[in-house]
This record gives C-alpha cells, structure tokens and sequence, in this order.
C-alpha cells in the first residue's frame, strides 16, 4: 500500500503549496480543511482524497480517522495558523485561548491519535510557528504566545518519540495569504512590511512548502527537534 501524507490547512498558502509540491514528487496525500469547495477543487487538480474538518470542533478527530485508512500515513503537515494581532490591552482571556487550541492543541489530538501509525512507517511530522514567536512585534502577544508553545511542543516530541517519529517545525515571516489579506491593504503596505526584510519581500507559500516536503521526505532523516526560520533573515538579520 502507497504511504501517505496528511496535510491539514491544505487550502491555505502554504497548504497548497505543499500539496502541489508532494504531487510532483508522486507522493500520495489526504487534505483536510474547512472549507469543501476549495478542498474539492484541490483534489479534482491532485487526483487526492479529501476530508472537511474543524479542529476546532470537539471529537474532530475521532470522526476524521472514520475517513482515513491510517495504516500507511508516513507524514503530517499541520499548516494550520492565525493571525491574532490587537493591542495587549483590548485581548480577552477567550483570545488567548482560542488560539491555543487552534494552533497547539488540535495538533496534540492528532499526533494522539496517529502516532502508533507515523511511528510503524518511522514518519515525519511538520508543524509551523512564526518569525513572532522568537522576535518581539508590537500586538502580536496572542500569537507569538500560542507558537511559542508550538516551538516547545516540537522540541518536547522530538525527544519522546526519537527515533521513530521525527518532528520539526517552520516559522515564517509574514506569508501572502488569505489570512494575511488584512495586513496586506494595499501595495503600499505590502512594499513597507517587505523592506523590514533583508531580503527585501513577503514570502510566498511555496517557500515554506518547498522545505516542509524536504522534512517529510526521506532525505532529511537526521534532521528533528528544529525550528527552521524561513522568514527573509528577519529573525536574525533585521
């Protein structure tokens, strides 16, 4: 039986580019996400299967295994994310939390539930934080909070489950997206975030893509516990 690569968040930037990616490499995929019409039109283009979900929803991975033959799944990508940006004083309590559970918890339920699969195939999973959660932005407390702790679970699971699972995780800088679509207004904007940048632009999703298939794939089977900034030299440079 074909291995198998879960991509959650595969119609967003960096999901669907991944996707893109794991196809021209002739490697089987399932895509999860929310919304059905942009799944659907992924896997018509992919020939994959699909399935709708809310890891928000209680139970969400319960009903999610029902869809998947799990046995041969040698890979997760979670490229789920927010953008949770507003001054420290106008969040709430429920901010916070709503963006713990998207961002961290859900993963924790997923890993639960298909680790005894990713270990039997010496799997790989991808997980994504951001620029944010390393280097200080104005607003971005919620955020950079909740990936923070995404960066500590990766380096956590590394340990625990070396050497059978391998575990890494991607922080991006600011990415052209659907959710990054209100930062972005205008051309104005985009040009100004872009000049923070060493290298002078916003990232697209095939550069976080092209390195979380490097991840999954075989050839980096000496690489866990890292977090690997692509962020145009942001991090350490800016």
């Amino acid at each position: 039986m074909k291995k198998k690569y879960l991509i959650f968040g595969a119609t967003g930037s960096i999901g669907s580019s991944l996707t893109s990616q794991l196809y021209k490499d002739k490697l089987d995929c399932h895509l999860i996400g929310r919304n059905e019409n942009e799944l659907k039109t992924l896997s018509d283009k992919f020939n994959f299967k699909y399935s709708v979900c809310d890891v928000l929803k209680i139970d969400f991975v319960n009903d999610l295994k029902k869809k998947i033959d799990s046995k041969e799944i040698a890979g997760i990508a979670y490229c789920v994310g927010s953008i949770d940006i507003k001054p420290f004083k106008h969040t709430k309590a429920s901010d916070f939390v709503s963006s713990y559970v998207l961002n961290l918890v859900a993963v924790t339920e997923i890993l639960r539930a298909f680790e005894l699969n990713l270990k039997s195939n010496k799997g790989s999973v991808v997980l994504f934080s951001t620029v944010a959660a390393k280097k200080g932005f104005t607003n971005h407390s919620i955020i950079s909070s909740a990936k923070a702790g995404v960066e500590g679970l990766t380096v956590a699971l590394a340990a625990e489950f070396a050497p059978n699972i391998r575990v890494n995780c991607i922080a991006p800088s600011l990415t052209k997206s659907k959710i990054a679509s209100s930062i972005i207004k205008n051309s104005t904007i985009e040009e100004s975030i872009a000049k923070m940048h060493p290298l002078k632009r916003l990232g697209e999703g095939t550069d976080s893509a092209n390195l979380a298939s490097f991840l999954l794939s075989s050839k980096s089977s000496w690489i866990t516990g890292q977090i690997i900034a692509v962020d145009g030299g942001r991090s350490n440079i800016a």
